[in-house]
């Protein structure tokens, strides 16, 4: 193609665009530029290992942080400033010590969102896990609420028998989910204004497991009863022997030992006892 041709032809090209104003192509707004930020805060990878450790709901030193990140005190402060500045954080001082923690449910399900969307692989290209990813993906913290496989199966028995309504928009406490909580154990009064009931996507299941604060109260409730214990050093939760026979009596779940959790079938639901009817 000659020159000719070729100036020919962008001038052209040029002459059909429609001005910006009309296609509506417009700078980044001020009030996205805070969007831009936070990704670059989560984006770093040193940070994004801290924002992971506390997202099993503990509180943690800088120094334990720095430990997780694999980098310095100082960085570490550094990071951890700029986590604070941008509201993903809090930190409370006691004594001598700061002890960072997420800083509300809000932050602690966009984690969670973006663990979602990074969990999807085309085509999938999983490898073995390791013997902590195994026990991550069977059950867990998310936040302040049950994840996981067993999650996910705590969610599905509560719709099964009837306690929760659940959509893709959100949740509902049934009146017989009333009566349950109750007599589980779990106070579904609510103290802030946090949301109350809502499906979380979970990112190993591809399912929902239950957020807000009916998640949070059945994930203390759990471990208030010896059924779940914390891993030390992980998000990851382990199953009690008590917290089998528990989770079989009362939500109608049964572990097996590769650690898949199926719900019985809905004809024995009579012959199970009530909440109440398992000691603590």
């Amino acid at each position: 193609m000659s020159r000719e041709n070729s100036s020919a032809d962008t001038e052209l090209f040029l002459i059909d665009l429609p001005p910006v104003s009309e296609i509506g192509l417009k700078m980044v707004a001020a009030e996205d530029l805070n969007l831009v930020e936070v990704a670059a805060l989560v984006g770093d990878a040193a940070r994004a290992t801290m924002l992971a450790a506390l997202m099993g709901g503990r509180s943690l030193t800088a120094k334990e942080l720095a430990y997780y990140a694999n980098v310095s005190r100082s960085t570490a402060s550094g990071h951890l400033s700029k986590l604070v500045a941008a509201r993903l954080l809090t930190v409370i001082r006691e004594r001598r010590f700061s002890y960072y923690r997420i800083a509300s449910p809000l932050v602690g399900s966009m984690l969670e969102s973006i663990k979602v969307v990074a969990a999807i692989e085309l085509p999938s290209r999983r490898q073995p896990g390791t013997t902590n990813e195994d026990a991550l993906r069977f059950a867990r913290s998310c936040y302040d609420h049950l994840a996981g496989q067993l999650g996910v199966a705590v969610s599905d028995a509560l719709v099964a028998m009837g306690h929760i309504v659940l959509t893709d928009e959100g949740g509902e406490v049934t009146l017989s989910g009333e009566r349950f909580f109750s007599a589980f154990g779990a106070d579904l009064t609510p103290s802030t204004r946090r949301i109350f009931c809502q499906p979380c996507l979970d990112w190993s299941e591809r399912r929902y497991h239950l957020k807000g604060l009916v998640g949070a109260r059945i994930l203390d409730r759990l471990l208030e009863l010896g059924w779940l214990k914390c891993v030390a050093g992980s998000r990851a939760l382990q199953l009690t022997s008590s917290g089998r026979a528990g989770l079989s009596e009362v939500f109608r779940i049964e572990t097996k030992k590769d650690g898949v959790t199926t719900s019985s079938p809905m004809e024995n639901a009579n012959s199970r006892g009530s909440p109440a009817a398992h000691p603590g």
